[in-house]
């Protein structure tokens, strides 16, 4: 049940994708961690060896254009993950016990991968400017948390037009202010990243609005081809709101331990760290 229950004002209706559907939260996580797989595994080990020919890997103009095409798909694939890992996030929110604890947990592993995600993608051991997806997603989870905070607090008796604005100028200031945090941090996806978790958690009711919504937010505010993402509507329309296998750690270390594998590989194959 979601921990806020569902008398909640700002999100009236019920969820009418399949409940009955196969697709579970395990499913869902499968899904997102295959696709961020393969998009850094093109961002990394790929995009070194296009960039770098005196590595020897492809040196002839016609081995460069069809890697070349390779490496854009697998980027275009690799599209797929953020947004769901958003919609993950929004749900882990609604579902879970302890907002507290997993705030906790997000922050830890935003710690915790932040050197990983600097070898793979900026090179270096540590480097503040640009910051791993995972402070992105703990941005967007406290926004959610301050938000439901608002909402809560705010829900009184008096319904009038002055209330309701007062309440949206409220809310739209948390997200505002989680958007401009990511910016200043230098996060992966950024605001355009917090934003598409808050329209998320807004939309919640309505799953498949929800997810749309997010990946459109994400894609006009980034600028990035985050729309490939839409083909995710499909698992998420047979998503029966179920957790299925439990997997928790897992898909929490996974985020680190590969990038750090994946600069490793780069390393053996002469491509930096």
């Amino acid at each position: 049940m979601d921990h806020m229950g569902m008398t909640n004002a700002l999100y009236t209706g019920e969820d009418r994708t399949a409940k009955c559907g196969t697709c579970t939260g395990f499913t869902l996580k499968m899904i997102a961690v295959v696709t961020m797989l393969i998009d850094h595994t093109a961002a990394t080990i790929l995009e070194r060896a296009l960039t770098c020919p005196s590595a020897g890997y492809i040196t002839t103009a016609e081995a460069y254009n069809r890697w070349l095409i390779v490496y854009q798909i697998m980027r275009g694939i690799g599209r797929m993950a953020f947004p769901l890992y958003c919609f993950l996030l929004v749900e882990g929110f609604v579902h879970t016990r302890n907002v507290k604890k997993y705030l906790g947990r997000m922050a830890v592993f935003a710690l915790i991968s932040e050197i990983p995600f600097d070898m793979a993608f900026n090179r270096s051991f540590f480097d503040m400017s640009y910051n791993s997806v995972f402070l992105t997603l703990f941005l967007g989870l406290a926004v959610i948390t301050l938000v439901h905070k608002v909402d809560d607090k705010l829900q009184i008796q008096d319904r009038s037009l002055l209330h309701r604005y007062l309440k949206c100028i409220a809310i739209v200031a948390v997200i505002l202010a989680g958007m401009i945090l990511a910016e200043l941090l230098h996060t992966d996806y950024s605001a355009a990243g917090v934003a598409a978790i808050a329209i998320m958690y807004v939309l919640r009711s309505r799953r498949m609005t929800a997810f749309a919504s997010g990946v459109v937010t994400l894609g006009l505010l980034s600028g990035t081809i985050e729309f490939l993402a839409l083909f995710m509507l499909f698992p998420i329309w047979f998503y029966n709101g179920k957790r299925g296998h439990s997997a928790k750690y897992f898909f929490y270390a996974f985020y680190p331990v590969h990038l750090f594998l994946l600069s490793v590989i780069c390393w053996f194959m002469g491509l930096g760290i």
